[in-house]
């Protein structure tokens, strides 16, 4: 069963991601370590017993649609509203409606642990959360008075409605309409797939975002509004009225997260109402609602890294708590009678430590990249801007590099496990089934390789990301002058990677100053892994000194040095890929037809 890592999350807030540093500047209001324990335990303790528990059912008996309604699993509506009666959901949201106004990065910490304990009932909050973010910025007063207060408390859902079934990430190419009524609100037509818990029984309206086209509206994402459509109409004292003109048609039949309804929306053709259409409203400008939805992206972006990172820490768990207690041959060197627990056995070991190390390196690095969002809003001028580059430059590598390693994990895992894991009474499958939808949703990895190569890397001319890299350059120094042995090979390891990331880089930039814009795509991918496996081993190099300054240099110390010495080598085949793959990718493609 799963137990949150709350001693671990706290150091890496703390040491690793920034979060020391910022309370002791006074950038965090009145937040302390002891409120940090206080919140980070008490929500370890709900994700380990009460959501763990119900993830088995959700997977097996899943979200069932019955003539245009959704039921839950079993328990799930209630573990719902008990979640949202502890006041999760407004962590990090406004006061002025209910919220309790706290770092970002406490609740990235918690998004990791719901996610562990279920990652398809964690979706409903992450949702919500972003919808929350999106009205937040860009909402009139009076949809904010009249909406946010029960979406912070968590009595009403929210979600995100972008894909059509011929329209997936290129968003321009939908269809969905809208039409303006005198009484300044819009009637919305259309249909939208892939609605992550668009319909359910937990709470009592749902909210969605809703991307649509007015008729006069430009071609392209040029001419994308956003609009909020209930799902019931709610009075302007917050009463609930009549349902509105939409429904959920069709659940889809998934291969993981079972428990999340992923629904078929249908808005405007007449089932509910005596005039059809969906009552909406305008969300910031007509024609100008992607840039309202990318505020809800970005932010679920780095809550879906995070999904990454709850599954690695789930699966490595697992394996981990199977390998001591599974038993088979004798380990190399045992004394011992008896077959040997395979943890002892190289090999078993070799995967558990691997699981371990990018399980770290990706907690810290979305950790790191809400701290950035985190300093981004409570400093001003020259600081402000460099950590919204920071956050601009993290987030589609937390996104990528964070669930690519869920699927890798999970997968180890299951290996680990052997034909244990292959059958599902064990629950390493169900997690690896869970993971692989990580890397599709919110923008493909591949679409985050190329925001990432071609608009992260250019800001400020290239200049952020050059300091960026000069930073974890002092990392690799501040080990070297450590002269701690248990770090072995670490910094020379660290600054051979470095150096990798350092050249992929400077290639991928002059590449596009040159207008050879192909030929930096096609290194873009192998790139953003480059840039994971970089900051994984300056992360645990960080995390590493941190203990020696504290006295202790077993766990953290070691963990280091075994990334650094036996996964930071793949960064000379990544750094050939980036710089030197444009040319070969380019002559296959006749292969392909």
């Amino acid at each position: 069963m799963y137990k949150a890592p709350v001693e671990e999350i706290i150091f890496t807030l703390g040491h690793v991601a920034g979060m020391n540093e910022a309370m002791a500047g006074g950038l965090l209001g009145d937040l302390d370590a002891d409120m940090v324990e206080a919140i980070l335990s008490e929500a370890g303790r709900f994700a380990g017993n009460e959501i763990a528990p119900l993830a088995d059912v959700g997977d097996t008996e899943g979200a069932r649609w019955v003539d245009g309604e959704v039921r839950l699993p079993e328990g799930w509506p209630q573990l719902y509203r008990d979640w949202a009666a502890g006041g999760w959901n407004g962590l990090t949201a406004s006061e002025e409606f209910g919220g309790q106004g706290l770092p970002h990065m406490l609740n990235v910490a918690t998004l990791e642990m719901w996610n562990s304990g279920s990652m398809a009932f964690a979706l409903a909050p992450t949702l919500t959360m972003g919808a929350i973010e999106a009205l937040s910025v860009h909402g009139s007063d009076d949809l904010k008075h009249r909406y946010l207060a029960r979406m912070i408390s968590g009595e009403w859902t929210g979600t995100m409605n972008l894909t059509e079934p011929h329209a997936g990430s290129d968003v321009g190419a939908l269809k969905s309409r809208a039409e303006r009524r005198d009484d300044g609100s819009y009637r919305i037509f259309g249909q939208k797939i892939f609605i992550t818990w668009g319909e359910h029984d937990a709470s009592a309206n749902i909210i969605h975002l809703v991307l649509a086209r007015l008729p006069d509206a430009p071609a392209g994402t040029r001419g994308i509004s956003l609009f909020l459509v209930p799902k019931f109409l709610v009075g302007a004292d917050g009463s609930l009225g009549e349902r509105n003109d939409l429904f959920c048609h069709s659940l889809e039949h998934k291969l993981g997260i079972h428990g999340s309804p992923t629904c078929t929306m249908i808005y405007g053709d007449g089932r509910f109402g005596a005039e059809k259409g969906a009552v909406g409203w305008l969300i910031g400008e007509e024609n100008k609602g992607l840039a309202c939805m990318f505020t809800m992206m970005n932010n679920a972006r780095l809550a879906v890294g995070m999904q990454g990172v709850a599954i690695c820490e789930a699966a490595t768990q697992k394996a981990v708590e199977f390998a001591r207690e599974r038993t088979q041959g004798r380990a190399p060197g045992t004394t011992a009678s008896g077959m040997s627990p395979i943890i002892e056995h190289p090999d078993v070991a070799r995967m558990l430590l691997t699981m371990k190390a990018l399980t770290q390196g990706s907690r810290a690095i979305a950790y790191a990249c809400a701290h950035a969002i985190d300093m981004s809003k409570r400093t001003t001028g020259a600081d402000a801007k460099h950590w919204q580059d920071r956050a601009a430059l993290l987030t589609p590598i937390a996104k990528s590099f964070a669930t690519d390693c869920g699927v890798d994990v999970a997968s180890l895992g299951i290996q680990v496990h052997g034909g244990m894991g292959f059958i599902e009474e064990t629950g390493a499958a169900r997690l690896l089934r869970d993971a692989r939808i990580a890397p599709i949703y919110e923008g493909t990895n591949g679409i985050q390789a190329i925001d990432l190569v071609t608009r992260k890397l250019p800001l400020a001319e290239g200049d952020h990301v050059r300091g960026f890299l000069g930073e974890l350059k002092a990392v690799a120094e501040d080990i070297s002058r450590s002269g701690i042995d248990g770090f072995g090979e670490t910094a020379k390891r660290l600054k051979a990677a470095i150096a990798d990331l350092e050249a992929g880089t400077d290639w991928l930039l002059a590449e596009q100053a040159t207008g050879r814009l192909s030929q930096a795509l096609a290194g873009a991918t192998p790139y953003q892994r480059l840039f994971g496996l970089v900051l994984t081993g300056a992360y645990l190099a960080k995390g590493g000194l941190a203990d020696v300054a504290d006295g202790a240099r077993e766990k953290r110390v070691t963990l280091c040095r075994f990334a650094a010495e036996n996964m930071l080598a793949e960064t000379v085949a990544l750094r050939d890929y980036v710089t030197n793959g444009a040319a070969s990718l380019e002559a296959a493609r006749i292969a392909l037809f």
